[in-house]
């Protein structure tokens, strides 16, 4: 299957740990056609050291096409052994995680955004990447991290893992990160904003693509950062969080496409058959109950009965006559209206008017490339 069958990432959902995994990328599939779904995170050694079991952490779906695999590592063996043994899966493209900020990743295991500060070690790996498969590659990443945040900084990362290997896709999380001790929670929220390094990316390298990350919360702010200029705009949290009313309006508000006249009640049913069908298949009676039901619990965000249906599905992940998905909707699902479950998606919410206000006045002065500091790739 060619990347080329697709509409292009005007909208993807990010890689986030412990959420975007098969479950979540299922429903989120059932809802939006269009939209690319990114992997959780997997550390290279992790696809290295269970080949007996790579299903578990590889498999998807033909459905959830277009997907991405994002990887984390800093071995270069390792991370061409892990390129080779995904490539049987059929990823549209592999992404290599350099911005998260997690201890455990950037800390101890000394990559994620920390390898932002040697981007001839990207290039390498990206190169590494590229030669093992024949899809597009790309980097996740952020502006900068602790003092190494000035906009010529991060183009010379840009600058040089683009010159060492064949990365033309950099997706930015238009954040610097902190290594100081704050959460991964904190460092998508105190460090400001900077979109003017994003567009400043656009105009000063015009040959490469990039796809904006941080602080868009739904549709329509999608849509400001689009005619704003970019290329493509990432969704983490709102995309789980708010899952419906995100997810429901990409296909029609992003991509022009038809609505699939889906309401809630139908994306649950065809839902139910995916969990039912894969319940306890990991072994060791996983996955089970709760985690499949774990991404829907966005799905009635801020509807009539949301709170209850919560309550309720709490209380059955303890009743052992809940065993199957279906067993579990019939006796939670009571606390929704039938308002709610047989509506189709309400108008587009609106978003915030001023995300990008000035931000062609706010650019920082043009980059000048260093060409002698690397050898451009061939």
């Amino acid at each position: 299957m060619g990347v080329e069958q697709y509409c292009p990432p005007l909208f993807s959902v990010a890689p986030m740990m412990d959420w975007t995994d098969n479950h979540y990328r299922t429903v989120a599939r059932i809802i939006s056609k269009h939209a690319w779904l990114y992997t959780e995170m997997l550390a290279a050694e992790t696809i290295v050291h269970q080949q007996g079991d790579l299903d578990r952490f590889l498999a998807f779906s033909p459905e959830q096409h277009p997907i991405v695999l994002q990887i984390g590592g800093n071995n270069l063996d390792n991370i061409a052994k892990a390129t080779r043994l995904a490539n049987s899966y059929g990823y549209d493209e592999i992404n290599l995680n350099c911005g998260c900020p997690s201890p455990k990743v950037a800390g101890h295991g000394c990559f994620g955004v920390r390898l932002m500060l040697d981007p001839k070690f990207v290039g390498e790996a990206m190169s590494v990447i590229a030669a093992n498969t024949d899809v597009p590659v790309s980097v996740k990443c952020r502006i900068g991290l602790d003092d190494h945040d000035s906009y010529n900084e991060l183009c010379d990362f840009i600058y040089k893992v683009s010159s060492l290997s064949p990365t033309k896709h950099f997706i930015i999380h238009s954040r610097k990160a902190l290594l100081n001790g704050i959460s991964p929670a904190d460092n998508r929220r105190i460090p400001p904003l900077k979109y003017e390094y994003y567009y400043a990316l656009l105009r000063d390298f015009p040959d490469l693509r990039f796809t904006i990350n941080g602080g868009i919360n739904c549709v329509d702010e999608v849509n400001a950062a689009l005619r704003e200029g970019a290329h493509g705009v990432m969704v983490g949290r709102a995309a789980y969080n708010n899952l419906w009313n995100t997810l429901a309006h990409v296909d029609t508000a992003i991509y022009g496409a038809p609505s699939s006249g889906l309401t809630r009640r139908q994306v649950l049913e065809q839902y139910q058959i995916y969990g039912d069908a894969v319940l306890g298949t990991y072994g060791n009676s996983r996955p089970n109950i709760r985690d499949l039901i774990k991404p829907l619990f966005g799905f009635f965000y801020s509807e009539p009965g949301n709170n209850l249906w919560k309550r309720k599905a709490d209380a059955a992940f303890q009743m052992k006559n809940i065993t199957t998905v279906k067993s579990f909707f019939e006796e939670t699902l009571v606390a929704i209206p039938d308002t709610v479950l047989d509506s189709h998606v309400a108008e587009l919410p609106s978003g915030r008017k001023d995300l990008f206000a000035n931000v062609q006045g706010l650019l920082p002065p043009p980059y000048e490339t260093r060409e002698e500091e690397v050898v451009v790739y061939a």
